[in-house]
């Protein structure tokens, strides 16, 4: 059963799929989480620190799968093909994700506050230059101390354009047809996207 934070974060998730941001109401998002107003407000703050971790909860969600992408295809000798594999297919499921990498922002989205964390807690998310390298950096130490030595330089810069050329694929709403549809991506890929309704295409 997820915590009362949990249960918040999802339910204002979901809220996305329906209204945007400015017309989510923080007693709705108690309410479909089953916990009271007070209860919202104690662990957020505010509707800010609500959006803030919204958000940030995208940034660690994607990141996580850098790290399983990493751990099960790179370290045994893989190519950065599968990261932005990943990073494509993250970003077609949840809109935060792609908002994040691609700074791409629809007025129906919650937006990043940089602000410093408060009192409630959640560190602001990476940008989408800090995100990149950041993924690059650690595919490159990955890499670098796989089964075939590789040249840093050069795994540097084939990381670089494989998530770059991710984020171009990022960009691209899912379903655009044959001709623009990230490489590799399956009917299961296509049917497990957790995309709120109104999106606005980047």
């Amino acid at each position: 059963m997820p915590s009362a934070r949990e249960a918040l974060l999802d339910s204002a998730y979901a809220a996305l799929s329906t209204l945007p941001w400015t017309a989510v109401r923080m007693v709705d998002v108690a309410a479909a989480a089953g916990v009271s107003r007070q209860t919202l407000y104690n662990e957020f703050g505010s509707k800010g620190g609500l959006a803030r971790a919204l958000v940030r909860r995208a940034a660690d969600g994607y990141l996580a799968g850098v790290e399983r992408t990493l751990g099960t295809h790179l370290a045994e000798g893989g190519s950065p093909a599968e990261l932005a594999r990943w990073t494509v297919r993250a970003a077609h499921g949840d809109v935060l994700v792609k908002a994040l990498i691609t700074g791409v922002w629809g007025d129906h989205l919650p937006r990043p506050d940089a602000s410093p964390a408060g009192r409630y807690g959640a560190p602001a998310p990476p940008t989408p230059t800090e995100m990149l390298a950041l993924v690059r950096d650690r595919a490159v130490a990955v890499l670098a101390a796989g089964p075939s030595p590789r040249d840093p330089v050069r795994l540097e810069l084939c990381c670089e354009v494989a998530l770059r050329l991710a984020l171009s694929y990022a960009l691209v709403p899912a379903d655009s047809g044959p001709g623009i549809t990230a490489p590799n991506r399956t009917a299961a890929d296509r049917s497990h996207r957790r995309s709120p309704a109104r999106s606005t295409p980047a």
